[in-house]
């Protein structure tokens, strides 16, 4: 086979370097392998063919598992051909066996990189600084230019969202495609949606202030007065406010409390120190 930049011999002494640290600067599949197994010698020409025609956008590390057995055992490899994908140190995503080019294309095309991606960034940044129609303008760009690009949907929703139109929001959440439904970035619209349909004609901010004052058992204002708070991005008191609800009345709208909770921290992304801490505070109450 001819040698390219684009595809590497990995062994336990540079696995670290090309795959691990690698992996931050571009996407690396890694496949392992082994000399015995038909399929594997099937699907290593086509992966090498792809990662020449994909010019550098992933590199290709193959693992010959009889010589690496303690990194085949390190990441879990049970069968042969399996390959996974790389990106910033951790595999994000793994295929079994010799699929045909179109599927290997579909699986990589979900993680790569594409130039339209870019456009899609921008268009996120102006929707966060409430640009709405220069995000439009940007989305529709991308959408001409590069309609395949699985980030499309989800840019879409993100400016629906923001757009307020609440009903059309969840109808195109309800539609995105199923490998997307656990996407992180998903699941924290599903969050926003709870929290923008609760304060949808609720009364404004501080009349809820002033009646939880009057009344601290007035589940309804609490909720909507965290959900406000979610809004704003003050999402410290939101989880105050929603641990006292789960404390005083888990019976609201089906423990609400608890829920927005959960949708606050999915929000926040499981890293976040406040979440790390409200967790633990939600879990004393549970428990």
């Amino acid at each position: 086979m001819t040698q390219s930049p684009y595809v590497i011999t990995v062994t336990a002494q540079n696995f670290q370097h090309v795959v691990l640290d690698g992996s931050y600067d571009h996407p690396v599949l890694v496949d392992f392998w082994a000399d015995w197994c038909a399929p594997c010698r099937m699907l290593m020409p086509m992966l090498a063919r792809l990662a020449e025609a994909y010019q550098g956008r992933f590199i290709l590390a193959k693992v010959n598992t009889e010589e690496e057995q303690a990194l085949a055992a390190q990441f879990g490899i049970r069968s042969l051909p399996t390959v996974q994908l790389f990106r910033s140190g951790q595999a994000v995503d793994q295929f079994m066996g010799a699929l045909p080019e179109s599927q290997v294309r579909e699986f990589l095309d979900r993680h790569l990189p594409r130039v339209s991606d870019g456009l899609l960034t921008q268009a996120q940044t102006l929707l966060a600084a409430g640009n709405l129609a220069g995000a439009s303008a940007l989305i529709e760009q991308a959408k001409a230019e590069d309609p395949g690009n699985v980030r499309l949907p989800l840019a879409e929703l993100h400016l629906i969202v923001a757009q307020g139109e609440l009903a059309k929001a969840q109808a195109a959440l309800d539609r995105l495609p199923l490998e997307l439904a656990s996407d992180p970035d998903v699941i924290a619209l599903r969050g926003q949606l709870r929290f923008a349909s609760a304060v949808e004609g609720a009364p404004p901010e501080a009349e809820l202030s002033a009646r939880l004052a009057a009344n601290p058992q007035d589940s309804q204002a609490r909720y909507q007065l965290a959900a406000y708070q979610v809004r704003r991005g003050d999402h410290a008191s939101a989880l105050e406010q929603l641990l006292e609800l789960m404390k005083r009345d888990r019976a609201f709208e089906n423990d609400a409390g608890r829920k927005g909770m959960l949708a606050v921290f999915d929000l926040l992304g499981s890293g976040h120190k406040l979440a790390a801490q409200y967790r633990a505070k939600m879990m004393n109450c549970l428990y």
